[in-house]
């Protein structure tokens, strides 16, 4: 159960790979973002913030009652440590509400450097029982992002054991090793996934061959274009929420920093929508364990994703069903349309291709999209435009009329032949 004083709902965390992802993430209601500066992040090649980055960011998502964690998760070697107290106290100078750090030496520092900053236990860190948990909380770590490998029962026990504070990855892209510590990229590339710079090889396509028994073949599905025997399809508890909220989890966390603009703000947007639904049911008296989201939730969430989806260990042990054996990705059927720059007129700026007569949605902040079709674009000088490429900025024109549009919000479409490709 959730510690008295607690709200029973679980802090929301997205992801925030660039300053125009914060953005979006904290429209759609996101009550925390992680950010990765330019060194020491397990995204390097996310956008990732500068200095002034780190500022300008923490003063937009405080002005906006949003914490910002930035993550400190390398697994350092000697050389990494140069400069690393600078960067903490300058964080510490910055307001940041918290770190995420995984190697046990960054956590020394950090905990003599800046003692007063709260330190977040990554996932790399691989924390998978009770006694991990109460060994990492008496080492000053305030709060524990639990291993993706654990189910539901094991979240619970960890809780029952423990005050200290829980996260659970609920959403976005699986490793194939154990928690992401991974060696594959280093070997095949020599890009170290544990020092920020994966090459992302296991959505390689492979074909395997056991080199020192002939004739012995591991048993995989293979085509003309090879297999990608390591694929997993991506994290999704959205409809496994209401369990987490009566198991007392503190926060849900969203993978994503180096995933679209889009994709960021369409998965915060559903899982704010579900965790207030859920909290609207708790207020009226009803047992979170019991709550069950309706369907309408899981058909928005599968115009999302990349990979199609899997519980992972939530429920059981994964079986080969949960890996994408034929590609590296799921074919999407949804496409953004633009993101909303103006209301008055309605302005956008458009990511993929759009012409008078399609169907659009508009995502708003609940878990239905409004529809409507477009019935004519133009400048925003007012010259009539035909088709709309992407990056340009439009005004649009729809029927029905969009009620109070907010600035920042995704219009997206079903995609169609001629998209093919983008």
């Amino acid at each position: 159960m959730k510690r008295s004083g607690k709200s029973p709902i679980p802090e929301l965390l997205a992801p925030a790979g660039s300053f125009e992802k914060l953005v979006t993430a904290i429209h759609y209601g996101a009550d925390a973002v992680y950010l990765g500066g330019r060194r020491y992040s397990l995204r390097a090649r996310a956008a990732n913030f500068d200095a002034d980055g780190i500022r300008r960011a923490v003063d937009h998502a405080h002005a906006r009652g949003v914490r910002v964690y930035v993550t400190v998760n390398i697994f350092a070697h000697n050389e990494d440590l140069e400069g690393l107290a600078d960067y903490l106290l300058f964080l510490r100078q910055s307001a940041v509400d918290g770190l995420i750090i995984a190697d046990p030496g960054i956590l020394a520092t950090a905990r003599d450097v800046v003692p007063g900053l709260a330190v977040h236990l990554s996932t790399q860190a691989n924390v998978t029982n009770l006694a991990s948990a109460r060994f990492w909380a008496s080492q000053g770590v305030h709060r524990l992002n639990l291993a993706r490998e654990l189910g539901l029962q094991e979240i619970r026990r960890i809780r029952r054991a423990t005050d200290i504070e829980l996260e659970v990855f609920v959403h976005g892209a699986l490793c194939i090793s154990y928690s992401g510590r991974c060696m594959l990229s280093a070997y095949l590339t020599g890009r170290d996934a544990n020092r920020g710079d994966c090459a992302q090889p296991c959505r390689y396509s492979y074909r395997l061959v056991e080199e020192k028994r002939p004739g012995h073949y591991f048993p995989v599905v293979e085509d003309e274009r090879g297999t990608y025997i390591f694929n997993s399809r991506d994290l999704c508890l959205l409809e496994r929420l209401p369990e987490l909220v009566a198991a007392g989890v503190d926060s849900v966390k969203i993978e994503g920093r180096m995933k679209s603009m889009a994709y960021v703000g369409s998965v915060v947007r559903l899982y704010r929508a579900a965790l207030d639904w859920i909290g609207e049911r708790i207020s009226a008296g009803s047992d979170p364990a019991g709550i069950v989201l309706p369907q309408s939730f899981r058909r928005e969430m599968n115009k999302i994703g990349t990979r199609g989806q899997t519980e992972n260990f939530f429920a059981g042990r994964p079986s080969s069903g949960d890996m994408i054996y034929g590609t590296m990705r799921a074919e999407q059927t949804w496409v953004p349309v633009g993101f909303v720059t103006g209301t008055d007129p309605l302005v956008i700026e458009t990511r993929n291709p759009l012409e008078p007569g399609e169907t659009v949605e508009y995502l708003g902040r609940g878990p239905e999209p409004a529809v409507c079709t477009v019935t004519a674009m133009e400048t925003e000088d007012g010259a009539p435009v035909l088709r709309a490429n992407p990056g340009t900025r439009i005004v649009l024109h729809t029927d029905p009329v969009l009620e109070r549009p907010e600035i920042n919000s995704i219009l997206r479409k079903q995609r169609i032949s001629h998209d093919t490709g983008l």
